[in-house]
Order: C-alpha cells, then sequence, then structure tokens
C-alpha cells in the first residue's frame, strides 16, 4: 500500500517550499545563408568544379551545386556511361563535357577544385592525384577506404596546400551548429555518455539497388573500376551495390556511422579518435551475398566519455543522438534538437529515510533543511527552461556543406571537416569494422598510426 499520494521526490520539494515549472521554448531556426550572395558573384570570381563520381551521390550534389551562387560545373566523370547522363540532366546542362577518365580532368587549366564521389576504395588514388594537379577536393565520406590511405591523404592535401572538406555535411549545418552552441555553453554540465544510432528499414536502405537494364561490359569501365582492388570477373551488383563488400566500401560503418561520429566529434569538439572499440552485430535479414553485417553496435572509448553507436537495416528508428550530461540532456533526433536541464539543486536523501521511523525522519529533514537554506527567490518557485529547435523547411546541408568549402577555396581558410578531420571519423569507421571482424577489441595506436587488437 503507498505510503502517501506524493512522490517521495515531490514530498521533499513541498517539505523545501518549492514548486519546478518546466517551460520549453520551440523555434524554427534561421539559415545561417553561407550559400546566399548579397551580390552576384563576379565572373572572375566564379570557381569551376568538375564531378567525380555521378551516382546517387554525385547527382545529389550535382543539384545542390544549382543552389550555390559563385560555382559552376565544367566537367563529369563516372565509370558508367549512362551516369554522364544523370549528371548532365542534375546539374542541367546537356552540354557540359563527360568522360570516364578523371585524369582528364585534372589536366584541366579551368577546373579549381573536384568533387570525389566514387567508391570508397578508389578516393585515395584520385584525392592524390588531384592535390598533385592542384585541384582543390570535397572528398564524399567516409574519407579513406583503409588507415593507412587516410594518412597518405592527408599528407597529400598539405604536402601540395590544398583546401579540403569531407561530406559528412551534418556539420555544416543550422541544428548542429545550434547543439555545439548549446554544448559548449556548459549547460550541460559534464557528458560522460553519448548514445547515437542511425536505423533505416528497406531495400534501399540497405544498398539492394537496382541493376540498370544497360549495364554491362560495354556500358562500364570495369577495370577502372576494380582499380586497386582483387580482379574479378564483370558483376554488376558488386559496381552497384558496392558498399556490401569490403574489397570497395566499409557497410555500414562508412555509409551511417561516419555521419553521427563525425557529428559528435564537431559537437563535442573531439579532437583526436576513440583509443579503443569493441563491435557486436550480424547479418541477419540480407543475407544476399554481402560481406558486412545488416546490424552493428559499437562501443567507443574516448578519454572522459563513451560513446555507443548503432545501425540497423532491420527497424526504421531514423537518425538519433543523445548527449547525456551532469545537467542536462540533449537530444538530436532527425531534424530537431531539444535540450532537456536536470533539477540538480540539492536535495536531502528521498529514499532511504522512508525505513526510518517517522521521528527520525522529521528530525533528519528539518537538520537538512537548517544546513541548506534556500535562496528568498527561490522559495516559491523555481523554472527549469527547456528549448527545442528544428531545421527551417525545405533546409539543405548539402547546400551549406558545399558553399562552406567554396568559401575556403576563395578566402584559403579551412573548413571544420577538414582532412584531418575525416580522416578521425573514418578511422572511427575503420576501428568498428576491425572489431566486428576481429571478434576482439580493437585499439588505435596512434605513435604507430594502426589498429591492434587488445
Amino acid at each position: 500500500m503507498s505510503k502517501s499520494p506524493l512522490s517521495r521526490r515531490q514530498f521533499i520539494n513541498l517539505g523545501a517550499g518549492a514548486i519546478a515549472a518546466t517551460t520549453v521554448a520551440k523555434n524554427i531556426l534561421q539559415p545561417r545563408m553561407l550559400s546566399a550572395s548579397p551580390r552576384p558573384v563576379a565572373p572572375s570570381d566564379t570557381i569551376r568544379f568538375a564531378s567525380i563520381g555521378t551516382g546517387i551521390r554525385g547527382c545529389e550534389h550535382l543539384e545542390a551545386s544549382l543552389n550555390v551562387p559563385g560555382i559552376q560545373c565544367v566537367a563529369v566523370c563516372d565509370l558508367y556511361d549512362s551516369r554522364h547522363i544523370a549528371a548532365q540532366e542534375a546539374v542541367k546542362n546537356p552540354s557540359v563535357p563527360a568522360s570516364r577518365d578523371y585524369r582528364s580532368i585534372l589536366d584541366r587549366k579551368d577546373v579549381d577544385s573536384v568533387l570525389i564521389a566514387t567508391m570508397d576504395h578508389n578516393h585515395r588514388r584520385i584525392f592524390e592525384d588531384a592535390c598533385a594537379a592542384g585541384k582543390d577536393v570535397y572528398c564524399e565520406k567516409p574519407m579513406s577506404h583503409l588507415v593507412e590511405d587516410g594518412f597518405a591523404m592527408v599528407e597529400a592535401a598539405q604536402k601540395n596546400k590544398r583546401m579540403v572538406a569531407i561530406g559528412s555535411q551534418r556539420v555544416s549545418s543550422v541544428l548542429y551548429a545550434k547543439a555545439k552552441e548549446i554544448y559548449d555553453s556548459g549547460k550541460l554540465g559534464e557528458v560522460f555518455s553519448i548514445n547515437a544510432y542511425w536505423d533505416r528499414n528497406s531495400p534501399s536502405g540497405a544498398w539492394v539497388y537496382p541493376i540498370p537494364p544497360d549495364a554491362s561490359e560495354k556500358t562500364i569501365d570495369w577495370n577502372s573500376f576494380l582499380g586497386n582492388a582483387p580482379k574479378v570477373a564483370f558483376d554488376p551488383v558488386r559496381f552497384f551495390r558496392w558498399r556490401c563488400y569490403k574489397d570497395y566500401g566499409e557497410g555500414l560503418g562508412g555509409d551511417l556511422f561516419v555521419h553521427l561520429i563525425s557529428g559528435i566529434q564537431f559537437i563535442a569538439s573531439i579532437k583526436e579518435p576513440a583509443q579503443r572499440a569493441i563491435s557486436t552485430g550480424g547479418l541477419f535479414h540480407f543475407k544476399d551475398g554481402r560481406e558486412f553485417p545488416d546490424l552493428i553496435e559499437t562501443m567507443y572509448e574516448y578519454p572522459n566519455t563513451r560513446v555507443t553507436l548503432r545501425c540497423n537495416l532491420n527497424n526504421d528508428g531514423g537518425e538519433f543522438i543523445g548527449f547525456y550530461g551532469t545537467k542536462g540532456t540533449m537530444i538530436i533526433k532527425d531534424a530537431t534538437l531539444t535540450y532537456k536541464p536536470q533539477d540538480t539543486r540539492p536535495l536531502p536523501e528521498g529514499y532511504s529515510i522512508f525505513g526510518w521511523p517517522k521521528a527520525l525522519r522529521d528530525q533528519y529533514l528539518q537538520k537538512w533543511h537548517e544546513d541548506h537554506p534556500e535562496p528568498a527567490a527561490l522559495k516559491s518557485s523555481v523554472d527549469a527552461e527547456g528549448e527545442s529547435y528544428a531545421n527551417p523547411p525545405g533546409y539543405s546541408d548539402t547546400v551549406d556543406h558545399q558553399a562552406n568549402f567554396y568559401n575556403a577555396v576563395r578566402t584559403r581558410k579551412p573548413v571544420a571537416e577538414n582532412e584531418v578531420f575525416g580522416n578521425n571519423a573514418a578511422i572511427g569507421c575503420h576501428l568498428a569494422n576491425f572489431s566486428y571482424f576481429n571478434k576482439s577489441v580493437a585499439v588505435w595506436d596512434a605513435s604507430q598510426k594502426k589498429i591492434v587488437k587488445a
């Protein structure tokens, strides 16, 4: 039988003479307008770029580029001929030159920068060649396919003094900027735990893309696709569903973990890879010959912080990052951000004393309140304000991320998600996969720049 219709916390608060009230302010964020220009960009200041890789993400970038003033797509490149047409349609220019050979683009003097949106295993080769050719580089995530690739790419960018942006666009989002503002303000207190997931439940979400009817060895440059990967016979499934195979991609780590890691790194100002990681998961539903799991969960150890990530292709949970601090909780769920403070005022013990006789309990509470007098302003009420934010209608962080990059090309001031940031995020993906496939704790050896077993 309940001792009281009031909860123990209510009992204690009433004893303290305080009534807590919670209010939540809801706000639609305003775009930072990085992609807008107060006046037309002079032709002499126009940045001319070429897109290398014009598949799904490549075409999305081309469409987004139409909303960034002062840039012009002057060439497109892909190993599959029909994607040349798709790229021309995306950029609304049927006459833009198209090629299978990215090197012919790098030879052009009118190309200032390149956008790399190819399979992961080809990133390093194209990236290094672009830097050597004097081109600035926007490279899709994950930056690297192998740990050693990432460090070689960092070296190439810095040796050739190139501006680099890696394509986890959340880093340029107005929502994530607000989250970082809240985090940096100290409202969360100390944050020892961060949890994140990105779940989706569809064949498309699991990369089971349809094979175009014209796909053949005549329309696809298969040998260039393979690059330094093992030589195998032509297989359109491997070409179009490349994320499923270790030779070309990083599975859920490279597709979705990297977004979560990048967002966490940005908001929490994390400058180094995790020290250790341990993964579990499995291939439960999409048993179609793929090599990566359709469910993976990884716990990362950072100094003073533990980060847990999950990606599940068997549930439509969406995108989530939670920061759990000693003073408050901050949640990013899809396009919404909420911050909820905790009531951290001193309180008397409200659990064990209910096992005491009433006389002893009353004596304890009286003594506690004598030792902890409340300020006069708090005796009647205490307001605990929460905050809620959402992206503006039609907002695109991809457009802002591109705008940040092209602004860096003009000013020569690096973006937040430069080559070092991108490499650290990619190492997080490699740690997760290393642990999963080796069934062991993965340890980051910073001195040797490699992952080892615990």
